[in-house]
């Protein structure tokens, strides 16, 4: 088990590495924040001041190694429009954004896997086939139409939701998080469901799959011969198995949320790091883009690890150091 871990994590640092050259690269072959951040009646004297402070006059090589030699002190920059170490400020905003994610993925994986069951158990009765046409919609309905549409809805028609903002929030454990108070909770709820119908979907269809490939196999034929209630059956002999590929799929699809959270960030005013991004990226603000995706980087590669580890408690078949070989 150690072997493996410590195997796996000099593979990320090799990804990590990689990964920091094309950011690094893309990011700063694009535009000239000195166009952006200097006023248009500046003079040539003044905006060469300005480049060489935030150190574009050099080469890109040597932009990267200072980058690099910084990075591995913990040091990204400082961002260019706000003045403040680029990391601070992305994991300042971070928690904002994990929070509206675990939610998004609470209600995907709580709606979902029973849906799921029931369409898998009953595809041919009318709420099995409902379940599936629902699941396509949620996969062909734009993230930021239904984003628009539940503010319509239930922001500007009903008026029971706010349709923007985080609202008030309360510490845990360093973090401020909106679910802890009932007002911070109606302002994450709508832009919660907007980013969990997607997944909603797939672990709908995840699920239905996992259940009806199940339902053939010898163990669960076997466990009904035996006599066992249906309930037994489907609870501890369908589900703990099916629950394999979907707790895989569903720990990468957590960094895609938290990574493609900025389009509903954005519609609901969310003051995440997804909305943060969006902003730098119109600024031209490069270290912050770049802290924030190698910490979108960083957050994948840690949960492909855990992934790999969460298969040998959740099948006793699977061994990490078959994996490792």
């Amino acid at each position: 088990m150690l072997a493996f871990v410590i195997r796996r994590l000099a593979q990320s640092l090799v990804v990590l590495f990689a990964m920091s050259i094309l950011v690094f690269a893309s990011v700063y072959l694009i535009g000239n924040p000195a166009d952006i951040l200097i006023s248009m009646d500046s003079d040539q004297a003044e905006r060469a001041r300005l480049v060489e402070s935030m150190g574009l006059d050099r080469p890109l090589l040597l932009q990267y190694q200072h980058f690099l030699s910084r990075a591995l002190h913990g040091d990204l920059g400082k961002s260019f429009v706000h003045g403040v170490p680029a990391i601070a400020l992305v994991l300042e905003r971070l928690p904002a954004t994990l929070e509206l994610a675990c939610v998004a993925m609470a209600i995907a994986l709580l709606i979902g896997i029973p849906l799921g069951l029931w369409a898998g158990l009953r595809p041919e009765s009318m709420a099995g086939k409902a379940i599936m046409t629902g699941s396509i919609l949620g996969f062909s309905l734009p993230t930021f139409w239904v984003g628009l549409m539940l503010i319509v809805v239930f922001s500007v028609q009903l008026g029971w939701l706010p349709a923007g903002g985080r609202g008030p929030t309360r510490e845990l454990l360093g973090l401020q998080l909106s679910m802890f108070s009932a007002e911070g909770l109606r302002h994450l709820l709508l832009p919660a469901v907007n980013l969990a119908l997607f997944k909603l979907a797939l672990v709908t269809r995840l699920t239905r799959a996992g259940t009806r490939e199940a339902l053939t196999q010898d163990y669960v034929r076997f466990a009904r011969a035996k006599g066992l209630s249906p309930v037994r059956v489907v609870g501890v002999h369908v589900l703990k198995n099916i629950m394999v590929p979907i707790v895989t799929v569903m720990a990468l699809e957590f960094g895609a949320l938290v990574a493609f959270a900025a389009v509903t960030e954005t519609i609901f005013a969310w003051p995440g790091a997804g909305k943060l991004i969006i902003e730098s990226i119109g600024l031209l603000d490069r270290p912050v883009v770049v802290a924030y995706l190698l910490i979108v980087v960083s957050m994948f590669t840690l949960l492909n690890l855990l992934v790999d580890i969460a298969y040998s408690a959740l099948d006793p078949r699977v061994r990490l150091s078959d994996q490792a070989a």
